[in-house]
């Protein structure tokens, strides 16, 4: 079958032909202690589909060199299929321009990036930043280490009961000392979709820059950062069904260029001199060194994978997957579900009664179903609901409703245990 057939037989409306998807998944055929892998970690990485692995392999065989000032055929080949990677990450998020894309390491290296060249030339003392409760502590440690450095002051979004931003009380913290918003797209704790583009244009009304988190919203829907209009968004390679080590930063322009670098080094410049440095354009100002190259043909290569099937249909998907999740897991005695915010993307936080969330994952384990247990590096979340951790199911498009049937099922095995 031809990859256009195989497309046509995957879309049929918004519904996935799973098992055909699924089986474009080499991990997904393991066992774990016998039992048929049932993966639902997503949240932290996604798994990689065989055309993904087979670009990289092209790549480091056939293509491998340095990126850019190289005349020779591989660094320019080399170079072709980076910047293409970059132009591909241009069109999946609707950027105005490539140079608006950066790459970066993941989420955590662009927020540090915005951080220090961004927060450090125009946040001083006695200046306010917005967070959330809702925030991974990727965005907000370096916002704390900013505030240390300067004098300045996080003021921070609170959240109910159901785990959603208090936007009247979002709206509230705004004075002239606000200088910025960082705010997550979707909690990577409860999955809680955020109503960012209401909170961008307020934080705009009031002349605030805003850098969203999508780390968790990117691999689940459709992201267009101009319809937004964000000021900055980042999210990583790994949860997007491609390598890790590789992440973006998308930025305005015009922001862009008049931020310091983050990094001194090779390709960041145009000239150096003892005397001055005259640094490169954007976007090669904030990609100093070697890049990753690979990682960033990768990241284009599932770019492209996503495409084919199409973001629409991944989050219809995945909604069907969180609905009949929550309804499941809702009906077992003595399991509490953490986060039921009335917009969600595909994480499903749980806890059983008198049963730590470690042994949780540990038992789940045996019956071949993979979560995530802890506190999702997200512990003012968990401090507000007045919990160490929870057990985290998270879904892709790539789940079925009998691995959710798998999990209840292992569930049911945990509490028999502790009965």
């Amino acid at each position: 079958m031809s990859r256009s057939e195989a497309v046509s037989a995957v879309r049929h409306g918004a519904t996935l032909d799973v098992e055909r998807l699924r089986a474009d998944f080499p991990i997904l055929k393991l066992k774990v202690g016998g039992k048929p892998l049932v993966y639902l970690d997503n949240a932290a990485s996604g798994q990689m589909p065989q055309s993904v692995i087979d670009r990289l392999v092209h790549y480091r065989t056939t293509q491998h060199a340095n990126v850019n000032r190289g005349v020779h055929t591989l660094s320019e080949l080399a170079t072709m299929e980076y910047e293409a990677a970059r132009r591909t990450v241009q069109h999946f998020i609707n950027a105005s321009e490539d140079r608006e894309v950066i790459f970066t390491s993941g989420t955590t290296d662009a927020i540090n990036l915005v951080m220090h060249g961004y927060g450090r030339k125009f946040i001083g003392e006695g200046d306010e930043i917005i967070l959330t409760t809702l925030e991974h502590h990727s965005n907000i440690v370096p916002w704390q280490m900013l505030v240390e450095e300067r004098g300045a002051k996080i003021r921070v979004v609170p959240i109910n009961d159901a785990g959603e931003l208090l936007i009247e009380e979002y709206e509230k913290l705004f004075n002239e000392r606000t200088k910025f918003v960082g705010v997550t797209h979707v909690s990577n704790a409860l999955g809680t979709v955020n109503p960012i583009q209401s909170m961008i244009a307020f934080a705009h009304a009031r002349g605030v820059p805003v850098l969203v988190d999508g780390a968790q919203a990117a691999p689940h829907m459709a992201v267009d950062v101009r319809d937004l209009d964000c000021d900055f968004y980042a999210f990583s390679g790994h949860k997007l069904c491609g390598p890790t080590g590789i992440g973006i930063l998308y930025g305005k322009a015009a922001l862009l260029e008049r931020m310091q670098p983050f990094k001194g080094g090779g390709d960041m410049i145009l000239s150096v001199t003892f005397e001055k440095t005259t640094y490169n354009t954007i976007p090669h100002k904030f990609e100093a060194g070697t890049p990753p190259i690979a990682a960033a043909i990768g990241l284009g290569a599932a770019i492209d994978y996503l495409a084919t099937i199409g973001m629409d249909a991944v989050a219809a998907h995945e909604r069907d997957l969180l609905d009949y999740a929550t309804d499941q897991v809702g009906r077992l005695p003595g399991v509490r579900l953490i986060g039921t915010a009335a917009e969600k993307a595909a994480v499903l936080s749980f806890a059983i009664d008198g049963v730590h969330p470690h042994d949780v994952g540990t038992l789940l384990n045996e019956e071949g179903v993979a979560v995530r247990t802890g506190h999702h590096c997200a512990q003012p979340v968990m401090q507000r609901f007045k919990i160490p951790a929870t057990s985290r199911a998270s879904f892709a498009f790539y789940n079925t409703m009998a691995e959710v049937d798998a999990l209840v099922a292992g569930i049911r095995a945990v509490q028999k245990v502790f009965a």
